[in-house]
């Protein structure tokens, strides 16, 4: 599988959130090859802490698949989810995620928790280009 052409498309779809003000972080969600759901953070818009991209897309999936269980699943995120994603991830029984770049709060705990859980994790895929568009928001911000 080509993660890389995945993860532009994730890539791309982050710039979304971040023109609406939100942290630049998408998700988008493959079976079989064929993108079966995506989505962005909208945290701020919808004042929940709850709307990470992460979970809206496995929201997504799970209706339009009509199942829970997205084992069949990968995701591809540009930014390794947090602690509620995860379990989110877990619950949804994905058993592969394809990140851009780690998460600093949350990595030793989501390496922990994969190993637990027996997800397998790819990291650093397109890197550079996922942790650039992240610090250019935060400085932004700041």
């Amino acid at each position: 599988m080509n993660y890389e052409k995945y993860m532009k498309k994730v890539i791309k779809l982050s710039k979304k959130a971040s023109i609406i003000g939100e942290v630049p972080v998408a998700a988008i969600i493959i079976k079989e090859n064929k993108i079966v759901s995506k989505a962005y953070n909208i945290k701020e818009k919808k004042k929940d802490p709850t709307q990470h991209a992460e979970i809206i897309a496995i929201k997504k999936a799970c209706k339009k698949t009509n199942n829970w269980r997205l084992n069949k699943c990968l995701l591809f995120v540009n930014l390794e989810p947090c602690i509620m994603c995860f379990g989110a991830i877990i619950e949804s029984r994905i058993n592969t995620i394809v990140c851009g770049t780690i998460n600093e709060k949350y990595h030793n705990e989501i390496v922990e928790l994969s190993k637990k859980h027996n997800i397998k994790i790819i990291y650093n895929v397109l890197q550079e280009e996922c942790s650039k568009k992240l610090k250019t928001f935060f400085n932004n911000k700041r």
